[in-house]
C-alpha cells in the first residue's frame, strides 16, 4: 500500500467542505435540543445545569483569551483597512439589514424569532470556516486568519453591546446588572486568559485535542440549560413548522446579500481578487461558537428561541460557502502569473503571518 504524503492528506482535508455535509457538531447539537425536550432539566437538576452552564461560558471565554495571540493580532494591525471592512460586514451591514428585517414581524417572523435572528445579526464572524474557505477558493489566507481574529476579539465587546442596545428588554437592556453579568461572563474570563496565556499557552497547544473535546462538550451543556428552560417555560408552542420555514427563507435572503455585498463591495473598494476572497468569507459567516455561551448570559430563559436562528444559519453558510469556494476554486489564475496557482497578495496583506493562532475548535 502507498504511504499518504503530507500534501495528499491536506487536499484532501480541503475538500471536504465541497461535499455538502450536515456538520457533525451541528447533529450533537440537534441532538442535545432533542435531549432537552425529552428531558428538560427541572428543580434542582435545573439549579445545578445552570451553575454548572454559567461555569462553562466562563471557561469557553477564558480558553479564548489564552489561544489568542496578541503578537500576531497587533502585526496584524498593518493590514487596517481589509480588517475594517470586514469588521464594518460583521457589526455594522449584518445590525442594518437585521434591524431592517423589523418590517417582518408578527407576519412572518415572530417577536421571539426575531430577537434571535437579530442576535444572529450581532454575532462575530467565524475563523476556522473562513480560513478552510478562504483556502480552498485561493484567496489570501493570511488575511483571513487575522479577520477572524480581529472579529473574535471585537466581538467580545461589540456583540453583548449592541444586544442590549438593539435588543433592549429581549437582551436585559443596558441596566446595571445585565452589564455586570456581561463584564463577570465573558470579559473577565477572556482577559485572565490573555494576561495567563504565557504561562498556559504552551499547555493549551500540546493538549489541543482534549481541550477542543471540552469546548464542545461546554457548548453542548449551554445548549441543554437553556432548551431545558425553554421547555419547562412552555415558549416552544410559539414555533411552528411555517414559521421555521419562514425563518429558514429570511436567513437565505440575508446569506445571499451578505455575499453579494462583501463581494462586489470589496471589488469597488479596489481589493483584489485574493482579498476580496478574504473579505467574502470573513464577511459573511458567523461563530456559532462565539454566538451560543453570548445567547446564554444576554437572553437567560429565552435564550433556546434566540439561538435557534444562529443555529440554522450556521449550517446554512458551511453548505452555500462549501459550493461558492468550490467554483472560485476553478476561476482563471492570476493573468499576471498564470503558471503560479497560488493567488497574488496585495501589498497591503502580503506580509500577514501565515500560521493560524491557536482557536476553539468549535469556532467554524
Amino acid at each position: 500500500m502507498t504511504p499518504r504524503t503530507p500534501g495528499r492528506t491536506a487536499r484532501r482535508t480541503l475538500r471536504l467542505p465541497s461535499r455538502l455535509p450536515v456538520d457533525g457538531y451541528v447533529l450533537a447539537l440537534l441532538g442535545t435540543v432533542a435531549l432537552a425536550a425529552l428531558l428538560p432539566a427541572s428543580g434542582a437538576a435545573a439549579t445545578v445545569t445552570k451553575g454548572a452552564s454559567t461555569g462553562a461560558v466562563a471557561l469557553l471565554f477564558f480558553l479564548y483569551g489564552a489561544r489568542l495571540s496578541t503578537r500576531e493580532a497587533l502585526d496584524g494591525l498593518k493590514h487596517w483597512r481589509l480588517h475594517l471592512t470586514v469588521l464594518g460586514a460583521t457589526f455594522l451591514l449584518f445590525p442594518l439589514l437585521g434591524l431592517a428585517a423589523r418590517g417582518l414581524v408578527p407576519g412572518v417572523l415572530t417577536p421571539q424569532l426575531y430577537s434571535g435572528f437579530l442576535f444572529l445579526c450581532l454575532v462575530p464572524s467565524t475563523i476556522q470556516s473562513s480560513i478552510a474557505f478562504t483556502s480552498i477558493a485561493r484567496g489570501n489566507v493570511p488575511a483571513a486568519i487575522c479577520a477572524g481574529s480581529f472579529s473574535s476579539l471585537a466581538g467580545i465587546v461589540l456583540t453583548p453591546l449592541l444586544a442590549a442596545l438593539l435588543l433592549g428588554n429581549s437582551a436585559g437592556g443596558l441596566s446595571a446588572d445585565a452589564l455586570l453579568k456581561i463584564v463577570l461572563q465573558l470579559l473577565v474570563p477572556f482577559l485572565a486568559g490573555q494576561l495567563l496565556r504565557r504561562w498556559v499557552g504552551g499547555f493549551l497547544v500540546r493538549h489541543k485535542k482534549v481541550l477542543g473535546h471540552v469546548d464542545r462538550g461546554s457548548i453542548l451543556l449551554v445548549v441543554y440549560t437553556a432548551f431545558s428552560q425553554g421547555m419547562v417555560a412552555g415558549i416552544w408552542h410559539l414555533v411552528t413548522p411555517a414559521r421555521l420555514g419562514a425563518l429558514l427563507a429570511v436567513e437565505a435572503v440575508l446569506l445571499a446579500a451578505m455575499l453579494a455585498l462583501t463581494w462586489y463591495g470589496a471589488g469597488r473598494m479596489g481589493f483584489d481578487r485574493a482579498d476580496r476572497i478574504a473579505i467574502q468569507f470573513a464577511g459573511s459567516k458567523k461563530s456559532l461558537a462565539a454566538g451560543l455561551p453570548m445567547a446564554s448570559v444576554l437572553f437567560g430563559p429565552q435564550a433556546s428561541l434566540a439561538v435557534l436562528p444562529l443555529m440554522l444559519f450556521h449550517q446554512m453558510q458551511l453548505m452555500v460557502c462549501a459550493v461558492l469556494a468550490k467554483r472560485r476554486s476553478e476561476d482563471p489564475a492570476d493573468p499576471a502569473d498564470p503558471e503560479d496557482p497560488a493567488p497574488a497578495r496585495s501589498p497591503a496583506t502580503a506580509a500577514a503571518p501565515v500560521h493560524a493562532p491557536e482557536v476553539p475548535s468549535t469556532g467554524t
